[in-house]
């Protein structure tokens, strides 16, 4: 499809598939949609975040969501809920915490500068004069080191501490960010969100988008995103996330795009990504942020002391991939939707994007699987794929 064609979907209306899925574009205002989080609501509502604007790095770019209301046949009208007009306000992440609040965590950087980044949060309510509307508090800055990045969702110890996991874009001094010094961290809060303090997993440089699961008996496991482009690494705690291990490779391929991970009712570990890496296209472009058009003499961060990131690898297909051993290996893998992918540009409106990337999947307790991408930069997908789902597919 066409950018305009991909538009006049956007309707938020649940179409249903000769498979059994669901499908449906949600709606938004912006000609950028990216990034998307899925939560459920204690009534079984949906609620999709994501960031959208122009154009990526750019200060037009806010945190927007929609809410897909049990029973539904359409997702509602797309809702601002940040809006700062010095920054690039990205990834958006919804926490319930333990005290029934509902907090938005996301980032907040000055142009493509990620190593100048800062999280902030803020509670979400709903509008006492419009309930259906959703409404954020201006919120406040986390008590932690710039260049703090989110995307995966807060955990909670047995102890009531906050996990919330994090990616450093380290800063080189004189230096443009590139991804190359980056590395994982875990941001912990014992007095529920008011003050934090970071602590940084052990050789991790190269490991980043941080998504942790939990067995539920103490054990944590995560999955890291690459910037080397190579395979989706994974790390261990045993000790509730105080302690992790040397991150190392599974047999996921990475093209250093972002993923999600989940623990299935019966114990199994979903991931969804985009299972392909640097081998399997020699597309390549210089940065993520290198189409702003700003002014910046700055050279790019040197790789020495870290690694060289690689960009531009074809984001696609989106497929969800099924472990039995605790994320070692997956050798289920089930295609949800394939295409070229190419991101050499992020630009939404030319038609020479086609990644569908950045995806997120919930489960439900009837064993259904909701998920929602990024559809060529354009717009966010949502699929529902009904119980079975996982009934096909063996590998690749």
């Amino acid at each position: 499809m066409t950018p305009d064609e991909i538009a006049q979907q956007m309707t938020g209306g649940l179409t249903q598939a000769e498979d059994g899925r669901t499908v449906a574009f949600l709606p938004s205002p912006m000609i950028q949609n990216h990034a998307a989080f899925l939560h459920r609501t204690a009534e079984g509502s949906l609620i999709c975040a994501w960031f959208g604007g122009s154009l990526e790095g750019k200060s037009d770019i806010s945190i927007y969501a929609s809410v897909l209301r049990k029973n539904a046949s359409s997702w509602g009208p797309a809702q601002r809920l940040s809006s700062d007009p010095d920054h690039s306000e990205q990834n958006p992440v919804l926490f319930q915490a333990p005290d029934g609040r509902l907090i938005l965590f996301h980032t907040s950087q000055p142009s493509g500068n990620q190593d100048e980044c800062r999280i902030r949060m803020a509670e979400v309510v709903n509008d006492p004069i419009d309930p259906t509307r959703l409404v954020a508090s201006d919120g406040r800055y986390l008590d932690l080191p710039r260049g703090s990045f989110v995307r995966a969702p807060l955990m909670v110890r047995k102890d009531g501490a906050w996990l919330l996991p994090i990616f450093r874009c380290v800063q080189r001094p004189g230096q443009k960010w590139n991804g190359s010094h980056d590395t994982a961290a875990v941001g912990i809060s014992e007095d529920s969100g008011r003050t934090w303090r970071l602590e940084e997993l052990p050789q991790s440089t190269g490991c980043v988008h941080m998504s942790p699961v939990s067995d539920g008996t103490g054990r944590f496991t995560a999955f890291f995103r690459r910037r080397q482009a190579d395979f989706v690494f994974r790390t261990d705690s045993t000790d509730e996330g105080r302690s992790w291990s040397v991150p190392v490779a599974t047999d996921l391929p990475n093209n250093n795009s972002s993923l999600a991970a989940i623990t299935l009712h019966d114990g199994r570990i979903a991931l969804i990504c985009n299972p392909v890496n640097h081998e399997a296209s020699s597309d390549r472009r210089t940065s993520l942020y290198d189409e702003l058009g700003e002014d910046d003499a700055r050279p790019d961060a040197d790789p020495a002391g870290g690694i060289v990131p690689v960009w531009g690898v074809p984001r696609a297909p989106v497929s969800v991939c099924l472990s039995e051993d605790g994320g070692k290996t997956f050798p289920q893998r089930i295609m949800i939707e394939d295409g070229p992918g190419t991101c050499l540009s992020n630009d939404s409106i030319d038609g020479r994007n086609f990644e569908m990337s950045y995806p997120w999947l919930l489960a439900d307790p009837d064993g259904s699987l909701h998920l929602a991408y990024t559809y060529h930069r354009r717009a966010i997908k949502y699929v529902h794929l009904p119980a079975g789902w996982d009934r096909t597919g063996t590998g690749d």
